[in-house]
């Protein structure tokens, strides 16, 4: 599936969206540069959720949860992969507890940086930048 968004707010929108389609379990795994829209992304995902928390990227503390309402998924998982050097140190703060946890969607950011621990049924999201504010929003 590929998506052009001309606004953050166009990727809130569809993230939101997307959000409809999860059951549950789902490993995602974000790829891009620098201001790409992962975390625009990411926020309009919670929102699309139930998450009624603020949503900022967990750069520092690695990963963060946030309780989600309504359907069967009760948690986010959120992290942030960018300081990592590898799958192995993502491991060691139990991120792995998460991945296929039917109660539970997993968000990693910058997860080219931990492509070798990423389960094999991850859902790839890729976002590339255009001109502007435009985005190219590629989901496998």
């Amino acid at each position: 599936m590929k998506f052009l968004s001309t606004s953050e707010k166009q990727t809130l929108n569809f993230a939101k969206k997307f959000a409809g389609k999860l059951k549950g379990g789902e490993v995602l795994c974000l790829v891009g540069d620098l201001g790409a829209g992962k975390t625009a992304f990411t926020k309009g995902l919670a929102a699309g959720l139930g998450v009624k928390n603020t949503v900022t990227s967990p750069t520092f503390v690695l990963m963060k949860n946030y309780k989600v309402s309504g359907k069967g998924i009760k948690h986010l998982a959120h992290i942030d992969a960018y300081r990592l050097e590898g799958g192995a140190q993502l491991l060691g703060i139990g991120a792995e507890d998460y991945f296929g946890d039917a109660e539970c969607v997993t968000v990693i950011e910058w997860a080219d940086r931990v492509k070798d621990i990423w389960p094999k049924d991850a859902i790839k999201i890729e976002f590339k930048i255009g001109k502007g504010d435009k985005r190219e929003i590629n989901i496998r």
